[in-house]
């Protein structure tokens, strides 16, 4: 079993969002290699960009101090994966059973995401609260 800290990474420093995320990809190009030649420059190449995108926000996000805009943009461009993935099981590009494997990888990386942009928010109420514990306008 993993040994996680509460910052949502690993004893040995690696980000666990960052580490699913790669093994999203890694799926995801070997899964790509079965598209007809006519999608791999359009829907595979779309695809392709967006899991890459992805990876990219999620660092991103990590290393920033305001993380919430990163998040959020984390969050639709994952949405817009789910939809090329749909797209192409649809089309028939993607077997039943990859697909089922790849959108559950996406789906876990979505919790992670949900978990971890609640987790700012909750920050975010800490922090207003102290500042502010009665309630009442700070002027």
């Amino acid at each position: 079993m993993e040994q996680t800290t509460n910052q949502g990474k690993r004893k040995d420093g690696t980000f666990i969002l960052a580490q699913k995320c790669e093994d999203m990809v890694l799926y995801g190009y070997k899964a790509l290699q079965q598209f007809p030649k006519s999608e791999k420059h359009t829907l595979a190449a779309e695809m392709k960009k967006s899991m890459v995108n992805i990876q990219r926000l999620i660092i991103t996000a990590n290393m920033r101090y305001y993380k919430k805009n990163t998040i959020e943009e984390l969050d639709i461009e994952k949405a817009i994966l789910m939809f090329y993935l749909r797209l192409s099981r649809r089309l028939g590009f993607l077997p039943p059973k990859k697909y089922e494997i790849w959108s559950g990888m996406l789906e876990e990386i979505g919790r992670l995401i949900g978990g971890w942009f609640k987790s700012i928010w909750k920050k975010e109420d800490d922090y207003a609260n102290r500042q502010n514990p009665r309630g009442s306008a700070p002027y």
